[in-house]
Order: C-alpha cells, then sequence, then structure tokens
C-alpha cells in the first residue's frame, strides 16, 4: 500500500506496552493499537518522525527497545535510565536519512531484555 496516489496527509500509528495488561516477560512483544485502532504501518510506508511517551517507568528489565522494521530501528537507548516517565526523541527524526521504509506491513515491537516488574509507554508514529 505506501503511498496512497492523491493523498498528502500524513498518517499515524499509535502503540501501547502496559506492564498491568502484557506483563513483563523477556521477548519481543507485538504492542497493542489504542481505542480500537489497529497497531500496523501498510507496506511501503516511509516512517518520518514520533516519540515514546513513558507513563509509567520501566523498571526491572536490563533494557527496553523498540523497533518497527528491522533491531532497534525506533528507539534504543543505552540503559533503562531514559525510561524515566516522558516523552522521548525516536530515531526517525524527520530527515530523510533516519526515516524508515517498511518493506512488509509491519507492527511496532518492543524488546524486552530481562524481566520487566512496571512500566507503561506508548510508541506513536508518523508515516506517509
Amino acid at each position: 500500500m505506501g503511498i496512497i496516489e492523491g493523498t498528502t496527509t500524513p498518517k499515524v500509528v499509535i502503540a501501547e506496552y502496559d506492564f498491568a495488561k502484557d506483563g513483563g516477560t523477556a521477548g519481543t512483544k507485538t504492542l497493542r493499537g489504542i481505542n480500537g485502532n489497529d497497531n500496523s504501518v501498510p507496506v511501503g510506508s516511509f516512517v518520518t518522525s514520533g516519540y515514546v511517551e513513558v507513563l509509567t517507568a520501566i523498571t526491572g528489565a536490563t533494557s527496553v527497545k523498540v523497533q518497527l522494521e528491522g533491531a532497534n530501528d525506533v528507539y534504543a537507548p543505552a540503559d533503562l535510565t531514559t525510561w524515566t516517565t516522558g516523552r522521548k526523541d525516536v530515531i526517525p527524526d524527520a530527515t530523510g536519512d533516519t526515516s524508515l521504509k517498511t518493506t512488509a506491513t509491519r507492527n511496532v515491537k518492543a524488546v524486552i531484555v530481562g524481566t520487566a516488574t512496571a512500566g507503561k509507554f506508548r510508541v506513536t508514529l508518523y508515516y506517509v
């Protein structure tokens, strides 16, 4: 799908992780869409920007990274100290060389190393 001819409006996907609903086991977790919306970005789309909003600090895990197309391509902090509450910059920062192009329809995922004991965050990505 990707670029839809005749449209010029960026689209948005918002995905969420919530320890209370999703648990904290280690591994790659497909995040949930919120408010009944899907958590997918169509094939051929360009993710241009976005942010991570940490609503409850992540604790317990060794690290948490966010990906879409490949490993650590959305948000890859060095350690958990950046998973405190507030908004965080993602890697696609509205410049051409940091944008992501999907090669298939993709879902936003979180990779948890270790076992999380608390945390909630939302990932908002803008794409065309």
